[in-house]
C-alpha cells in the first residue's frame, strides 16, 4: 500500500469512525458494550453494497434519462432516500431494536448512528477508490455527517417507539422514525441533483446545517431524559 494509497484510506473511513466515537461518549449515563456497537456497525456496512446495486439497477429505468423536475424527485425521494433510509430502518428494527441491550431511549440514537455510519464508511471507502481524494474530503464535510444527522433523527424516533406505552404510539413513533429522515434525505439530495439552477446547491447545505443542529438538540434531549441519569448523579 502506498502511502497515497493510506492517505485516502485513513480520509474516507476517519470521519464515521470519529462520528461514533463522538456518540459513543455522548451516550455517559449507560454506555453500550463493544460488541454490539461493532456489530451493528458492520451491520451498516453490510448493506452498503446491496443498497448500492438496488440505486444502480433502479438508475437504469429508461425514462429516467429524460431528465426534468419529476425524475429529479423520483431519484432523490425513491431511488436514494427511500432505498437508503429504508434498508437502514430495517436493519436497526432487525436488530438493535429487539435486543435486550437496547434498554433506553438514547439506544436509538447510538445504534441507528452505528449503522449510518458502517453504511456511510464503506460508500466512502468506495467512492475513495472510484474519484480520488477531492471527492472523499468533500463527503467527509457533507455526505458523512449528512448520514450521521439522519441517523440521529431515525434514532430518536424509534428510541421513543421502544419505551412507548401503548401500541399505537409506539406505531406512531415508529412511522416518524421512518419518515422524517427519508424526507429529509430527500430534500438534501434534491438540491444537489437538480441541474435547473446551480446556486440551489446551497440550499443542500442549509439542509445539512439545520439537520445536523436539530440532531444535536434530539441528541442532547435523550441524553437529559436517561432514565439511567439519576442513578449515576
Amino acid at each position: 500500500m502506498t502511502p497515497y494509497t493510506l492517505l485516502l484510506f485513513l480520509t474516507a473511513v476517519l470521519p464515521g469512525l470519529l462520528i461514533c466515537w463522538y456518540i459513543y461518549r455522548m451516550d455517559k449515563y449507560e454506555r453500550e458494550a463493544p460488541l454490539p456497537l461493532v456489530v451493528t456497525f458492520l451491520l451498516g456496512a453490510a448493506i452498503t453494497y446491496p443498497v448500492l446495486k438496488i440505486e444502480t439497477w433502479a438508475s437504469g429505468f429508461a425514462w429516467l434519462e429524460q431528465g426534468g423536475l419529476l425524475v429529479t424527485v423520483f431519484s432523490s425521494f425513491v431511488i436514494v432516500s427511500f432505498t437508503e433510509e429504508g434498508v437502514k430502518y430495517l436493519a436497526l428494527l432487525a436488530y438493535p431494536f429487539r435486543s435486550a441491550f437496547f434498554n433506553e431511549p438514547m439506544d436509538g440514537i447510538v445504534y441507528a448512528v452505528m449503522i449510518g455510519m458502517g453504511f456511510a464508511t464503506l460508500e466512502n471507502v468506495l467512492y475513495a477508490t472510484q474519484f480520488g481524494m477531492e471527492t472523499t474530503l468533500l463527503r467527509a464535510f457533507t455526505a458523512v455527517p449528512a448520514h450521521a444527522a439522519f441517523a440521529v433523527i431515525m434514532g430518536y424516533f424509534c428510541g421513543r417507539a421502544k419505551f412507548a406505552n401503548t401500541l399505537a404510539g409506539q406505531r406512531r413513533w415508529l412511522w416518524a422514525g421512518f419518515i422524517a429522515p427519508l424526507a429529509i434525505h430527500g430534500v438534501y439530495d434534491f438540491f444537489i441533483l437538480q441541474e435547473a439552477y446551480d446556486r440551489l446547491v446551497i440550499l443542500a447545505l442549509v439542509v445539512l446545517g439545520a439537520s445536523l443542529i436539530l440532531a444535536r438538540e434530539l441528541l442532547i434531549l435523550q441524553q437529559e431524559n436517561s432514565p439511567f441519569r439519576e442513578e449515576e448523579e
